[in-house]
């Protein structure tokens, strides 16, 4: 019987193939009554739901329609599942149809919904952008990418807030930012357990030159082993006076006035949605950096005990952070440490003269 044939195999009679067709047939009518009952069950409310979902699942398995239909049926059980508030079930079933059909734009609404509810607001406004790609006159889909950028904003807020709240709570003191030309626009990063990453940048005062460290966790001692490594001296090093057992990390004291708390939140902003909405920095700080070397007498180098956190050195209450840790790296071999330790040395005078003098900052 063709009943009971193998998968893949050929009919060999022509009752077989009018059994397959038969069964075809049967299959395709009961996928489509399934899914006739899954609408008229969502159509009855929440409490058939679930009988709908059932319906759309069994319409699936049945495997027989088109691409396209079947791709209305996970749409379907996709719209379903946002209601039971299955959202990951939804996108997952969202991704299904549009495998099927690209174009369906119900599916890509449903899928730009459900990422929305899993606070994956870029995948979402990338949803809502495919989709008036399509369909540009989508109201529904204009409305939700509206909304999906007012919860972008709102959620930048909020862990620009959160941000400062750390650092309040921390006793950290932020100043502005002295050597954005070196490393561009960087800010820490609060994880999930409420540690604070920094970007950190480690200045050599004789040479000029600079190294960029992206994530240097709070927690952590100052290992700098990857930075100085014996059997890699720095291409500038040739007389190999900054080797990790020579050298020693000072931070300036005092460096400037602190940032408010308003202008602390503008800068963890900028480079967001929000600041291009207006909440930048003013221009009220474009001459900050000349304002505190001004303002400055000569430098006071705090050494850095490197046994200690990086928490622990940055809560020192002379040390006004310039937006991310700044560490002066110098080497005891060298016939400048005597100057920079007598402050015979001090930084470049403005933001010009730093882009100047110091080479691009290499990351780590």
């Amino acid at each position: 019987m063709a009943l009971w044939m193998e998968k893949g195999s050929e009919p060999l009679t022509e009752n077989e193939k009018a059994d397959l067709e038969a069964i075809a047939a049967i299959k395709e009518s009961s996928a489509l009554e399934l899914k006739e009952k899954g609408n008229q069950y969502v159509k009855m409310g929440k409490k058939h739901y679930s009988d709908a979902t059932d319906c759309y699942t069994r319409a699936i398995n049945q495997k027989a329609l088109t691409d396209s239909e079947t791709s209305i049926l996970f749409s379907n059980r996709a719209h379903v599942n946002l209601l039971l508030g299955n959202f990951r079930r939804a996108l997952n079933d969202a991704n299904d149809a549009l495998k099927l059909n690209p174009s369906s734009i119900k599916a890509i609404y449903r899928a730009a919904k459900a990422s929305v509810s899993l606070n994956l607001l870029d995948e979402a406004q990338d949803y809502c952008q495919m989709g008036l790609h399509l369909d540009p006159k989508n109201e529904e889909l204009k409305k939700l990418e509206y909304q999906i950028g007012l919860k972008i904003l709102e959620n930048e807020k909020h862990e620009a807030q959160e941000i400062v709240s750390a650092m309040e709570n921390r006793g950290l003191k932020i100043g502005k930012a002295m050597y954005r030309e070196l490393t561009g626009l960087k800010k820490p990063v609060l994880d999930k357990s409420n540690i604070l990453h920094w970007p950190v940048l480690l200045l050599y005062a004789e040479v000029m030159s600079s190294d960029f460290i992206e994530d240097f966790c709070e927690t952590d001692m100052f290992s700098l082993a990857n930075v100085f490594a014996d059997d890699q001296p720095l291409p500038w090093d040739v007389e190999n006076n900054y080797k990790r057992e020579f050298i020693e990390l000072y931070y300036e004291a005092g460096s400037g006035p602190r940032l408010s708390k308003e202008k602390l939140l503008r800068y963890l902003l900028e480079g967001t949605a929000a600041a291009s909405n207006g909440e930048g920095i003013g221009d009220e700080e474009k001459n900050a950096v000349d304002d505190i070397k001004q303002n400055q007498s000569s430098p006071k180098w705090i050494k850095v005990n490197e046994r200690r956190t990086l928490h622990d050195v940055l809560k020192e209450p002379n040390f006004i952070i310039p937006e991310i840790p700044v560490f002066y790296v110098v080497s005891k071999q060298s016939s400048f440490y005597k100057k920079f330790k007598d402050g015979k040395w001090a930084p470049p005078s403005s933001s010009g003269e730093t882009h100047t003098k110091y080479g691009v900052a290499n990351s780590h």
